[in-house]
């Protein structure tokens, strides 16, 4: 079928050839005859939907095989009319599964050439920052909700400009292919004003009026209820300090060592795109960055995720005790398994996680 169908479970593979055997036993122990034929049918139907080709003749194959030797050995072989409209049947059914298994496997290559053109797409508008910038090593990776897109409404950059390493991680109202344009004006507006803007305050201004403008374009919902909550960072050259500016996102949070802290906004601003209300922009704060020490930054899609209790994952419990870690990659690997394991399922929400960690003495 394809490369979709090696992420199915390792046991799916034995399943026909289990109910093969099941109902071989349910028919040659059955008081009444044929009552296992459903079995039989099944494993090749189900082997047509969720294995390869190979896998689908092969349990065509056997079905006829176990159904002809059954025949013999109950002595219906004499009826040839009977047995031939028997094993008719069978490799009737044999050959619809096998139709059905290209048709998957035709899906499952569009499906795979749509994936590879989204992740190509989300590599133009949202790349992977660079590994290192000055004194601060950087990991990030993002994860879509919807899988099959690869693509959705959350973003990060890193920056080297004259003012230090500028930093945004963001998340856009919605996920999927809709919240796209709003990144991409975004994460533009950023890489070219974060070099001139003089702070982080003028910096979340130009983004608001870039995203009011594109938002002025689109439907009256959008125009109404678009927001796009942000959180803004400057790390000056000597790495001594951060300085942040919280528009209405998750609090990031500082690894040192053993311990995990988040760093709660004295004063929460307003998602970008919310101007309108009236209300002024938080200014920024600075908050020491220790030698070794790691800036975690992330989205709800980290912050809301449930396990199945409900409960909220919370970064600084699940990741206390476990440091110290040594680059902003094992920071980032550490915080993805964890949340997996904590929702045991799918999530709801696009996650996006930023690392940087402040080189320490002799690095």
């Amino acid at each position: 079928m394809g490369s979709s169908a090696t992420r199915w479970p390792r046991y799916v593979s034995f399943l026909p050839a289990a109910m093969i055997l099941a109902g071989a036993l349910w028919n040659a122990l059955s008081p009444r005859a044929y009552w296992g034929d459903y079995l039989l049918v099944s494993a090749v139907t189900v082997a047509g939907a969720l294995l390869p080709l190979w896998h689908t003749i092969a349990a065509g194959a056997a079905i006829v095989l176990v159904e002809t030797a059954l025949l013999y050995a109950g002595g219906y072989l004499r009826n040839a009319a009977a047995t031939s409209i028997e094993l008719a049947n069978l490799a009737f059914t044999a050959l619809i599964a096998i139709g059905v298994n290209r048709v998957v496997a035709r899906h499952g290559r569009r499906l795979e050439r749509v994936r590879s053109v989204a992740e190509a797409a989300q590599r133009a508008v949202v790349p992977q920052p660079p590994a290192r910038v000055g004194p601060l090593a950087v990991a990030a990776v993002y994860k879509a909700a919807q899988i099959e897109a690869l693509i959705g409404g959350d973003a990060y950059a890193v920056q080297e400009t004259p003012f230090g390493t500028r930093l945004l991680i963001a998340d856009v109202r919605g996920k999927g292919m809709g919240a796209v344009g709003a990144v991409a004006v975004l994460l533009g507006t950023f890489r070219v004003e974060a070099d001139q803007a003089p702070d982080l305050a003028v910096l979340a201004g130009t983004l608001e009026r870039a995203l009011l403008k594109e938002a002025a374009s689109r439907e009256e919902e959008v125009r109404m209820e678009g927001f796009v909550t942000a959180l803004l960072g400057e790390i000056p050259p000597d790495g001594a300090e951060v300085r942040l500016l919280n528009c209405g996102h998750p609090s990031p949070y500082l690894l040192h060592g053993t311990a995990v802290a988040a760093l709660d906004p004295d004063e929460p601003g307003l998602p970008l795109g919310m101007s309108g209300l009236g209300a002024p922009q938080a200014g920024p704060e600075s908050r020491p960055l220790p030698p070794g020490s790691t800036l975690l930054l992330v989205t709800d899609g980290v912050t809301e995720a449930r396990d199945r209790t409900g409960a909220f994952y919370d970064p600084a419990v699940r990741l206390g005790g476990r440091g110290p870690f040594g680059e902003p990659a094992e920071v980032v690997a550490a915080l993805v398994r964890d949340v997996e394991r904590w929702t045991g399922g799918p999530r709801d929400d696009d996650m996006a996680v930023l690392a940087v960690t402040r080189s320490g003495p002799g690095r």
